[in-house]
């Protein structure tokens, strides 16, 4: 009878496995919500196996491909030698051609593309040099955040369907299989152009656009907003920032500090 393998046999078995590896196991415990526990054929199979949830497929449901018992072949997407664990994608062997394209994109390569759907959670992009997503309009995502520097209420006002676009590319998601984008990495950052002339002490007059349990937001020039601190509303004490301003209140205000790593402008409100 087999002994069980040691940790020393574990530790040795995971050094050698490496992320993009093509493998085959079977099936062994369906967990919940939707993964899967798998035994990997050879010396692999004395370290634990297993396929996420949200690795299991991007088209199809999990109980339609993850059955115990079932022989699958899957692509290694983690090693975690302190857990002993391998990760697995089903995902990315079902979806081959987008999966090596996926792969091969780089943080910070441009990809030009064309809108394909404009959703309150983030637009969808079909890329030009990709293939098509098995389930989404298009290969590419930017999430809300990453549509522009200045604010807006709606992504459909600053993208439309149809529209051209170029985004820098920021991560390759791997539950969605999406190339995560971003198109405001590619604008000046209206933030650092004003925190390059501001200076402390400087005096602007705003419009108070957000009343927040601590404070209240001034919007100094356009695309650009700071916090008044409650404390520094009045030289009095004060509860709550509605007993000073407004939303709408045209206000005077100074600069206390400019952040640029946070990107976090402080002020505080000056009387007339």
């Amino acid at each position: 009878m087999d002994s069980p393998p040691d940790d020393q046999d574990i530790a040795d078995i995971l050094r050698k496995v490496r992320t993009g590896d093509i493998v085959s196991g079977t099936i062994t415990q369906v967990g919940r919500p939707h993964g899967a526990e798998v035994r990997l054929d050879g010396r692999l199979g004395q370290a634990s196996a297993d396929i996420g949830p949200l690795d299991v497929s991007w088209s199809r449901r999990s109980d339609e491909v993850i059955q115990v018992g079932r022989r699958v072949t899957a692509e290694v997407i983690d090693v975690d030698e302190e857990r002993e664990r391998i990760g697995l994608s089903l995902a990315a062997t079902e979806n081959p051609e987008l999966w090596a394209f996926l792969k091969g994109l780089r943080p910070g390569e441009v990809l030009s593309g064309e809108v394909a759907d404009v959703q309150r959670f983030g637009v969808f992009v079909a890329l030009d040099d990709g293939p098509p997503h098995p389930v989404h309009p298009g290969v590419g995502f930017i999430t809300i955040p990453e549509l522009s520097w200045r604010h807006f209420d709606e992504a459909s006002e600053i993208v439309e369907v149809g529209q051209r676009v170029t985004c820098s590319i920021l991560c390759f998601d791997t539950h969605q299989g999406e190339a995560r984008l971003s198109l405001r990495a590619l604008q000046p950052d209206p933030f650092q152009e004003f925190a390059d002339a501001a200076r402390e002490g400087q005096e602007f007059h705003g419009t108070v656009t957000k009343l927040v349990p601590f404070g209240a937001f001034v919007r100094v020039v356009e695309g650009i907003e700071g916090l008044v601190p409650l404390d520094k509303l009045l030289s009095a004490p004060v509860e709550a920032p509605g007993q000073v301003v407004q939303v709408g209140d045209h206000v005077k205000v100074a600069v206390i500090s400019v952040d640029r790593a946070a990107r976090r402008l402080l002020l505080a409100l000056k009387k007339g």
